[in-house]
């Protein structure tokens, strides 16, 4: 497949999961009567289907990054070109603003407004290294035995993490940036997107040297065989 087709995948791809994201988060707040569980768990569901479809869907034309540290991730492993890696995160940030954009327009809001949601602290950044080690050892044990089973695995992943994580799972940085220009139930102050990217980066380089380890084939030894006489 030709780059300019896997960029418009990854592009529209990554529209799609931000509008899922920021649009679910809107429905479900407004239609959770002040319930904030009730709202997530709308956002959860809705974030963890949409993953699974459109993983499925684009997959095939361009890997379905749609997230800068996956495309690192596999540029490290030999699977991207390096020369296509900034292309890559340039679509999908791109395409993560005009899913936000897509959302607002469907739920009558302003096409762009910074969050006022505050996500910082230890605890909230040690969460995003922990959901992005999550989702790129999901990926990476997927690819590595079951790649078929990764569309799944990572909708799974993600609907987990939504609720074990104390930042609800963002693990992606152009996802990061882009809900920071939504201030609604998925949004994240902008001052507070620096650190978690820097914390999805680590994440990510830590999962892949760790995998990268577990899965080294160990060298196979030469014996001496011996023989009866």
């Amino acid at each position: 497949m030709n780059l300019a087709r896997r960029l418009a995948a990854e592009a529209l791809g990554t529209a799609f999961l931000l509008a899922i994201v920021i649009g679910s988060g809107i429905m479900g707040e407004r239609l959770a009567g002040g319930n904030v569980a009730i709202a997530l768990l709308g956002n959860t569901l809705a974030t963890g289907a949409g993953l699974v479809v459109l993983i499925l869907v684009f997959g095939p034309i361009s890997g379905a990054h749609f997230n800068p540290a996956v495309s690192l991730a596999e540029a490290i492993r030999g699977q991207l070109r390096w020369s296509e890696v900034s292309p890559y995160v340039v679509a999908q940030i791109l395409g993560a603003f005009a899913g936000v954009a897509a959302a607002h327009l469907m739920f009558e809001e302003p096409l762009f407004f910074a969050s006022q949601h505050v996500r910082a602290g230890p605890a909230q950044w040690w969460s995003e290294f922990i959901a992005t080690f999550g989702l790129l050892a999901t990926i990476l044990g997927c690819a590595r035995h079951r790649a078929a089973a990764i569309p799944f695995a990572v909708g799974l992943y993600i609907t987990a993490a939504y609720w074990f994580t104390a930042s609800t799972s963002f693990a992606n940085p152009a996802v990061t940036l882009a809900r920071a220009a939504s201030d609604t139930f998925a949004g994240i102050r902008p001052a507070d997107a620096p650190m978690f990217i820097v914390a999805q980066l680590v994440g990510t380089l830590s999962a892949v040297a760790v995998f990268g380890w577990l899965f080294r084939k160990s060298p196979v030894r030469s014996a001496e065989v011996e023989t009866s006489p």
